[in-house]
């Protein structure tokens, strides 16, 4: 059943990720972590989401941005490891709360499109990778401050998409070096490596089928519902503390 449900959650979030440019780890981390607990929810996230980042990167690293790229990154490697640290010490009911509250507030900010002053300009792309780093080590999920980022930069979305998978392979493999390798069996790394490669294939498949923002609003619903399980579940948790 665990590698049932594991493949089921690989699957809908690389299908999301090749869909629309984002998503996996709002769509998977919240189930991840529910089904392989905090630890290695989180790590497999950064792994499966990283080694995504670095295939879709292939084709389109000639538009990364290095001015921007370079001080989000930088930043994101001093706050990965304060990430990694706060999963090692929180209980686990109150890291589901904390995993599901970054999740909920990421997606409400991106859904209304928020412009925050303090997110533009250089500054702007240091407190974006920050935040982005430590989320990422700490909850799997470090790119929803870059989409504000970009959004308040005003990047089209071709320019976003090879920055922010660029991001994507370098905070993931900040993050994998500071909490280490997901504890899988043999078989639940060949069911994940699967689920990827045919989530790859189904979201190039449908991706000229389904309109973008259609597909962004359902990944986000999708996260949304993800982290607000997760929340529920940590109250519940600290309540029988």
């Amino acid at each position: 059943m665990t590698e049932a449900l594991l493949a089921a959650i690989v699957l809908v979030g690389g299908c999301v990720q090749w869909l629309t440019g984002m998503g996996f780890a709002l769509v998977a981390v919240p189930a991840l972590v529910l089904l392989l607990g905090p630890a290695d929810g989180v790590v497999l996230a950064n792994c499966a989401a990283g080694a995504i980042s670095v295939v879709g990167l292939a084709g389109g690293w000639r538009r990364v941005r290095p001015a921007a790229m370079v001080p989000l990154c930088a930043a994101a490697a001093c706050t990965v490891p304060a990430g990694a640290w706060t999963t090692r010490q929180l209980p686990r009911p109150a890291l589901l709360l904390v995993m599901g509250a970054l999740v909920t507030t990421a997606v409400l900010l991106v859904m209304r499109g928020a412009r925050v002053p303090a997110l533009r300009g250089g500054r702007g792309a240091v407190t974006a990778g920050a935040l982005g780093g430590f989320m990422n080590a700490a909850a799997g999920v470090g790119g929803p401050p870059v989409s504000l980022y970009a959004l308040n930069a005003g990047w089209t979305v071709r320019e976003f998409v090879p920055n922010a998978q660029f991001y994507g392979v370098a905070v993931n493999a900040f993050s994998i070096a500071a909490n280490g390798t997901p504890h899988l069996t043999a078989t639940q790394v060949a069911v994940v490596v699967a689920a990827m490669t045919l989530g790859a294939l189904i979201g190039h498949t449908v991706a000229a089928r389904i309109p973008e923002h259609r597909a962004r609003h359902l990944v986000l619903l999708l996260a949304l519902t993800g982290g607000g399980t997760a929340m529920g579940k940590g109250l519940w948790g600290l309540s029988g503390l």
